[in-house]
């Protein structure tokens, strides 16, 4: 079990309604256990640039990566502690609402509900040479959290007081008693340093309610 204070850290992609669904369980978790908890941005857009993935996944890769540039902008512009309610905003637009493909007004209404400036948006647009502005600093968020666990992952990743692993894959996210029952086993399971993998298919969809 995981004692009081502890720090987790956690990265997430604001399109990957798995990223979400997990990190409403760490929201779960926290209200029961002291968790210090620290959000960072990622990006499968980025993870899978250079990878041969099917055309269907990489057509979702410019509006996942609009996204991320915006929370990496907020980030660069006003400090980490913007990142959670921007990605709740976001969060619940696009998985909750289904507003995915609506970017630029769900990128406007979540900046104005996380008391951040609308300017935000357009400075997260890249140039007119396709630079993005804080491109190194989201980057840098991204290889933060890989570096801990690899290459051959996605989001969400989490680290437990330094202990990382991607995931837990779960839907619904659990509550209560269920909700720190599964972290406690995930946690005990990261933490052997010979423990690489546990799978199974998925048999669902991500269930929000």
């Amino acid at each position: 079990m995981t004692t009081d204070n502890t720090r987790v850290d956690f990265w997430f992609d604001p399109s990957c309604p798995w990223a979400w669904m997990t990190s409403r369980w760490v929201d779960e978790v926290a209200t029961h256990r002291d968790l210090d908890v620290h959000w960072h941005i990622m990006s499968l857009a980025i993870l899978n640039e250079n990878n041969d993935v099917p055309e269907s996944y990489r057509a979702f890769f410019p509006r996942a990566l609009r996204y991320a540039r915006v929370v990496a902008t907020a980030e660069a512009l006003h400090g980490a502690e913007t990142l959670k309610p921007l990605y709740d905003a976001l969060g619940r637009r696009i998985h909750l609402d289904e507003r995915a493909t609506d970017i630029e007004a769900v990128v406007a209404e979540s900046l104005a509900e996380a008391g951040l400036d609308a300017s935000i948006a357009d400075r997260a647009l890249p140039d007119a040479d396709g630079r993005f502005e804080f491109e190194a600093e989201l980057r840098a968020s991204h290889r933060s959290g890989i570096d801990l666990v690899g290459d051959d992952v996605g989001t969400p990743i989490i680290a437990v007081n330094g202990v990382a692993f991607f995931g837990p894959v779960i839907s619904p996210a659990p509550r209560g008693e269920q909700a720190l029952a599964l972290w406690d086993g995930v946690v005990a399971a990261a933490s052997y340093d010979g423990f690489f993998e546990l799978k199974r298919s998925r048999t669902r969809d991500p269930i929000f309610s």
